[in-house]
């Protein structure tokens, strides 16, 4: 008699969960970098990008803002497109798109492919960031998510300031006769590296249920972004011409129809593209409302001091780079103790850093008070490094704050709406407290149009710790 076996079907066991190893956080942390590290990287370069390609002060700006603009407008559509179709495709390919970019600004041969090239480079950025935040959050949970949230806030933090301390040093250097070229090559064999290392070690996410994009939003986001950050960054070049005031005047209706048409969608069971009721969070809602005056205010200093240690104080671009060195150094220190702070004394951390940030802003105030205009790494040192410390305290903490409440299958929207936040914020610091000094100089001088707006500053100050006295008082 033959037995006749019937075997039990095979029953899977779920797949695990992806983690992102050591190597892996460190890779999508050098993407991260990146970005930043370009926004302020120009600004000690424009005076001899300026020289070379016989560009107007209107080009120059060009240069920046076709950056940063871009960059801005297309996070959120970066961090939903990373949502639909994987965050570790859409990382490779905003990071090769981001050193090609490089490669050609870096060879551009005239100024307005310089802008173009930019303007490119901005868009890759916004391809390729979004999913840092969002693998982070897919793959991390617990304590190391903590951790992992600290060691982003502290790359966010020292990439603003090493940025232009790397410009001016890649300029003085003048390798290999590149000149300013250098400051975009330099990050072609960085991304090559980037993308070997990705391809090895960051885990594939998405969306379990990934939501298309949403048009209508995508397109009135962008053109509410432009209408606000095109005329401030162009304005004070062009000598606001009437196309800055008509753009001005069209933010708040592209702003409401924006907000308008997101909401209807959501109502009615649609995909928007920055959904409202994300923001039913208190966490993400409040934090997000800290990181506009934190952002706009870090911004502007980084602009202006450089601009006024150089032009000012006679330094040049090596020396005026390493005298923020201080603040660098206590920024790492400080961010890294972050995640054990919060977790003993919760958000109240943010508002101490506000106190500190203020008192080292007061510290630097005092010397370019009566040091000027004989300034130097021993003179701003103890307001440099106050300063960095209490930023440590504020930028990594919350960017933690913001995500905390975000699910993981929203992490591409949640980090696409925090770092376009964080940049469009940057952008506007540099076009408002930049175009504030610069407008005082001729009146006042560069002693006391710097004192003016280191005072601007504290009032952002005041109100980042004023602000964060709301936030949630335990972070999930």
């Amino acid at each position: 008699m033959t037995e006749t076996l019937h075997r039990a079907p095979t029953v899977r066991a779920p797949a695990a969960a992806p983690t992102l190893t050591g190597p892996g956080l460190l890779t999508v942390l050098l993407a991260a970098a990146l970005p930043l590290v370009d926004f302020f990287i120009v600004n000690v370069a424009l005076p001899a990008i300026g020289s070379d390609l016989h560009a107007s002060e209107a080009v120059l700006e060009l240069v920046v803002a076709g950056y940063g603009v871009t960059y801005a407008v297309l996070l959120v559509l970066g961090g939903r497109l990373g949502d639909l179709f994987g965050r570790r495709r859409l990382f490779l390919a905003g990071m090769a798109a981001f050193g090609l970019t490089s490669l050609a600004c870096g060879l551009a041969p005239g100024a307005w492919s310089l802008v173009a090239a930019r303007a490119a480079q901005g868009a890759a950025a916004a391809m390729m960031l979004p999913q840092v935040l969002a693998t982070i959050q897919a793959t991390t949970s617990g304590g190391r998510r903590a951790r992992a949230m600290s060691l982003y806030g502290a790359t966010a933090g020292l990439s603003m300031v090493i940025g232009q301390i790397l410009g001016g040093v890649l300029v003085a250097a003048d390798i290999a006769g590149t000149g300013w070229r250098s400051i975009f090559l330099v990050n072609v064999p960085v991304v090559v590296l980037g993308l070997v290392l990705a391809v090895r070690r960051v885990p594939d996410t998405r969306s379990q249920h990934p939501e298309p994009v949403d048009v209508p939003g995508t397109v009135l986001l962008a053109v509410a972004l432009l209408a606000l950050l095109a005329p401030l960054t162009e304005g004070r070049a062009t000598g606001w011409p009437l196309w800055t005031w008509l753009s001005l005047a069209a933010f708040p209706v592209a702003a409401w129809a924006f907000y308008a048409v997101e909401r209807r969608a959501d109502r009615r069971g649609h995909t928007p593209l920055l959904p409202p009721s994300l923001f039913a969070a208190p966490s993400l809602r409040r934090g997000l409302l800290i990181i506009v005056p934190f952002s706009l205010g870090f911004s502007g200093f980084m602009f202006v001091i450089a601009l006024s240690l150089q032009q000012g104080a006679g330094l040049g671009p090596v020396k005026a780079g390493l005298a923020l060195a201080p603040m660098a150094v206590s920024f790492l220190l400080v961010s890294l103790a972050g995640p054990r702070l919060i977790a003993r004394f919760g958000t109240r951390v943010v508002a101490t850093g506000s106190v500190l940030q203020g008192i080292g802003i007061l510290l630097i105030a005092l010397a370019v008070w009566q040091d000027w205009p004989h300034l130097s790494l021993g003179t701003l040192l103890p307001g440099a490094a106050v300063a960095g410390a209490g930023q440590a305290l504020q930028l990594p903490n919350l960017l933690r704050i913001v995500l905390s409440e975000v699910p993981s299958a929203r992490a591409g929207v949640g980090s696409g709406v925090l770092t376009t936040t964080q940049q469009a914020s940057l952008a506007l610091g540099v076009a408002t407290l930049g175009a504030l000094f610069l407008s005082l100089i001729p009146h006042l001088g560069m002693r006391d149009a710097l004192l003016a707006a280191l005072v601007t500053q504290l009032g952002a100050i005041l109100v980042t710790g004023l602000l964060s006295l709301r936030l949630p008082r335990e972070v999930g």
